[in-house]
């Protein structure tokens, strides 16, 4: 039979089969031998131990669409990172960090502010105009109130989407709306494999529809590009994308170099500040890294 893994916790996978339920399995040694790890959102192949126990092996994982490595999940074609407009106030770099992890992985990104009810209508213009000038689609939601949330549910379907942001931003109220039945399943998978301790610590994918699934995933409070060259950077801003060329100097990294168009652009404020200057540091953190590597 063929299903989805839902869950993996302390060696075993939760696998969830349309029409069927929940499935716990473990991974034939074979995965383990070719150094394989199953991962959330893996389509897989089991062979059904106990009907009754709903118990199983994992015998194929079918080819992967998409892998990410943080958070550790497979499959997925978009991503819905959300932070709070305030309380707490957002961190943008943060926010930066993960659109550029999201780029580099070809991944479409919708960015949710949440707690709308808590800034103020030019604190939200301000956080939206930000990033829709960079092309990425911005919602603005109050989960408390449920306010925004049948625009999110037209952008999940169809989809399989990560749900992504820091810890304290109301993720959980949002997926409760989202997928009613999450904190059901979530209780009834928890009596048998969570012992009580491991809800928020683990990436868990749910069904919301036909072809729409949804992955909760941990909360981050930082993210580090560690595998990216300062050079490459600039790539992954795609405001800047438009002036790639038009620089005075060929392979313009848009930092000290006179003539530089991007750098005009923010004078002009046709590329967002503040944008830039996050541009700036996360440049000049890939600097001082790759000089602390060479000693």
């Amino acid at each position: 039979m063929q299903g989805k893994i839902i869950k993996g916790i302390a060696g075993f996978y939760y696998i969830y089969i349309e029409g069927f339920g929940v499935y716990e399995c473990k991974a034939k040694g074979i995965f383990r031998n070719q150094k394989i790890k199953p991962l959330v959102g893996d389509d897989v192949e089991i062979e059904i131990l106990d009907e009754e126990e709903k118990s199983g092996n994992i015998v194929e994982i079918l080819p992967r669409k998409s892998e990410l490595i943080r958070p550790a999940v497979a499959n997925i074609d978009q991503a819905l990172v959300v932070f709070a407009a305030a309380k707490p106030k957002p961190n943008l770099s943060l926010l930066d960090r993960f659109l550029i992890m999201m780029d580099r992985q070809s991944i479409s990104t919708v960015i949710c502010f949440n707690k709308k009810e808590e800034a103020s209508l030019e604190e939200l213009n301000r956080l939206c105009s930000i990033y829709t000038n960079c092309k990425y689609r911005v919602v603005c939601i109050s989960a408390i109130f449920e306010e925004g949330i049948e625009e999110v549910k037209e952008i999940l379907k169809g989809h399989t989407t990560t749900l992504a942001g820091p810890s304290g931003v109301g993720k959980s109220t949002l997926i409760n709306l989202l997928v009613p039945h999450a904190k059901m399943e979530t209780g009834k998978i928890s009596e048998k494999i969570d012992r009580g301790k491991h809800t928020t610590r683990h990436s868990q994918l749910f069904w919301m529809e036909a072809d729409s699934y949804i992955f909760d995933t941990p909360g981050f409070s930082s993210l580090e590009l560690m595998t990216m060259e300062k050079e490459e950077l600039r790539y992954s801003f795609p405001e800047f994308r438009k002036y790639e060329g038009s620089c005075r100097f060929q392979g313009c990294v848009h930092i000290e170099e006179p003539n530089c168009a991007v750098k005009q652009a923010v004078e002009e404020g046709v590329v967002g500040r503040e944008r830039y200057e996050s541009y700036t540091g996360l440049f000049r953190e890939l600097k001082e890294k790759k000089r602390r590597r060479r000693f």
